[in-house]
This record gives structure tokens, C-alpha cells and sequence, in this order.
């Protein structure tokens, strides 16, 4: 029993770690984006246009896990 205990600690541990990384991440990203990505209307060209669809294609994959949604519908 006190195993057990011990390795859900271990694994709380883990997750809350995970979690407290990924909102880091996020907090970043929502910064980043209300900076318009660092650029500016003058500024954008199809590159930039290129570089958002990539973060925009990985968010997207990263959403559809988690909300079970796109191909990882049930």
C-alpha cells in the first residue's frame, strides 16, 4: 500500500511539472502573439506567412489530441 502511495506521489509530481512547463509555454506564446509576432503590418512578407502556419499547423495538432477533435476524433 504505501507503494503505491509513493509512486502516485512520484507521478503527481511528474504531471504537475509537465503542466507548470506548459503554461509557461502558453503564457509565452499568448505574449508573443499579442505582439503580432514580433513584427510589424510594413514588416510581413510570405515567409512570416509561412513561419505562422507552421505554429498554427502544430497548436493545431497539439488541440485536436487533446480535445479528441480533427483526426483524433472518436
Amino acid at each position: 500500500m504505501t507503494r503505491r502511495a509513493t509512486d502516485n506521489s512520484k507521478a503527481l509530481d511528474a504531471f504537475i511539472a509537465a503542466k507548470t512547463e506548459i503554461d509557461a509555454m502558453l503564457e509565452r506564446l499568448a505574449a508573443f502573439s499579442a505582439d503580432h509576432f514580433e513584427t510589424s503590418p510594413d514588416e510581413i512578407n510570405w515567409g512570416h506567412v509561412g513561419t505562422l502556419n507552421h505554429y498554427r499547423a502544430k497548436l493545431r495538432e497539439i488541440t485536436d489530441m487533446a480535445f479528441h477533435e480533427g483526426e483524433h476524433a472518436e
